[in-house]
């Protein structure tokens, strides 16, 4: 016999429905989510009008997406969910380079570069060489060890932002390290920018009276055999919004000087302008026979 859905009935009625589920994984999800969701209809009271907005703000950031823009990404972003999902997956191993958000402009793969090319492919902006090693937990270096990199340009904007202006694979590329661990391009310093705000996440900061910006940084995701990978940014010590992130990435272990370098017979060394900034990066990789169960 049916029961009644009602208000104190509902939560149990919708749990009982995934009795069968084979996956006890799933299972689990799918109960905890419902009992969260229930709890915050309970608690927010939503009217019929405020739950078909939640609907159509939903419909909307799907829509959004596309190829080159992902704004479910944006919206768990700016919500602290990816970080808050990072935080919790990321193990606490003394020494490792901690792990950032994705970001959601990592959407087509950077081209393979040598080591001292240069993924700035316009020639503007303030000359920058980035110099780095990747090292194991005990110091040691990581010889062939993959080092992809992504970096908005002097304005903020990555390639996949200005098409015909920027072409693509500008301020991308995919280095490997040398026998010393040791990986060097050259680029540009880059800017502080607003996430895209032309969509329903830019909407809801503007109604809540929060800035949609976010500090100077460069993305890299770094893996090498037998070490589990990281996905991590650089951040331009200094640069405006560092203390307050939009999408609430930033660490202080990954604050970085570009050091203001004004050296003619450096800049020939390094094949760029003078004066020019210098940043040293180093990423320390976890060893997968290190690592502890999560």
């Amino acid at each position: 016999m049916a029961t009644d859905f009602t208000e104190e009935t509902a939560t149990d009625a919708v749990i009982e429905s995934f009795h069968a589920t084979p996956e006890p994984r799933l299972k689990e999800v799918l109960t905890s989510l419902t009992q969260h969701l229930h709890a915050f209809v309970r608690d927010v009271r939503p009217t019929h009008s405020e739950w078909e907005q939640a609907i159509e703000f939903l419909t909307e950031t799907g829509q959004k997406c596309d190829d080159v823009r992902q704004e479910f990404i944006l919206l768990s972003d700016v919500l602290g969910v990816s970080m808050l999902v990072e935080t919790i997956n990321e193990r606490e191993t003394p020494g490792a380079t901690s792990a950032t958000v994705l970001g959601p402009f990592h959407v087509v793969d950077s081209p393979p570069r040598a080591l001292g090319d240069t993924i700035d492919l316009i020639g503007t902006g303030h000359p920058c060489v980035v110099t780095g090693r990747v090292l194991s937990q005990d110091g040691s270096p990581l010889p062939g060890a993959v080092v992809d990199v992504w970096q908005g340009n002097e304005k903020g904007f990555y390639d996949v932002q200005q098409p015909g202006i920027q072409p693509l694979g500008n301020g991308r590329g995919l280095f490997t390290t040398d026998e010393r661990g040791a990986f060097w391009f050259r680029t540009v310093v880059p800017s502080y920018y607003p996430i895209q705000t032309d969509g329903p996440v830019g909407r809801m900061l503007e109604r809540t009276g929060r800035h949609p910006n976010r500090p100077a940084h460069i993305h890299f995701i770094v893996g090498a055999e037998g070490h589990a990978p990281v996905t991590t940014h650089v951040f331009v010590k200094d640069s405006p919004y560092i203390e307050n992130d939009t999408v609430f990435a930033v660490k202080e272990s990954l604050i970085a000087d570009f050091v203001h370098t004004d050296d003619p017979d450096l800049a020939r060394e390094h094949g760029v302008r003078n004066p020019f900034a210098h940043a040293q990066v180093d990423i320390v990789l976890e060893s997968v026979s290190d690592m502890r169960p999560a």
